[in-house]
C-alpha cells in the first residue's frame, strides 16, 4: 500500500513543481505578472495550486483510483469498527440515565 500512495503523492509533488517551475519562467519573462509589490513567491506558489490541483484530477486518475482501492479495505475496517464501539458507548449511556 506504501508504494502506490507514495508514487501517487510524489506525482503531485512533481506535477506541482512542473507547474511552479513553468509560471516562474513565463514570470521572469514577462508573460504573466510577477506578483503584486514583493508577493512574487507566494503569488506563483497559489498560481501554482490553482492549476496543479486540476491538472492532478485528469493526469493522475489511474494512480489516484488505485490508491482508493488500496486503502479502501482498511477505511472501511476502521469505520465499522468505530461504529461498533460508537454503539456500544451509547448503549452505556443509556443504563446509566
Amino acid at each position: 500500500m506504501a508504494g502506490v500512495t507514495l508514487r501517487y503523492t510524489l506525482m503531485r509533488i512533481g506535477l506541482f513543481g512542473a507547474c511552479f517551475v513553468v509560471l516562474a519562467t513565463l514570470a521572469w519573462l514577462g508573460v504573466i505578472p510577477a506578483g503584486i509589490g514583493t508577493s512574487n513567491p507566494l503569488w506563483l506558489l497559489a498560481l501554482s495550486i490553482l492549476i496543479s490541483a486540476p491538472l492532478s484530477l485528469v493526469l493522475l486518475r489511474k494512480q489516484r483510483d488505485a490508491m482508493s482501492e488500496r486503502l479502501a479495505p482498511r477505511m472501511d475496517r476502521a469505520s465499522s469498527s468505530f461504529r461498533k464501539r460508537l454503539n456500544a458507548n451509547q448503549g452505556r449511556e443509556d443504563e446509566v440515565a
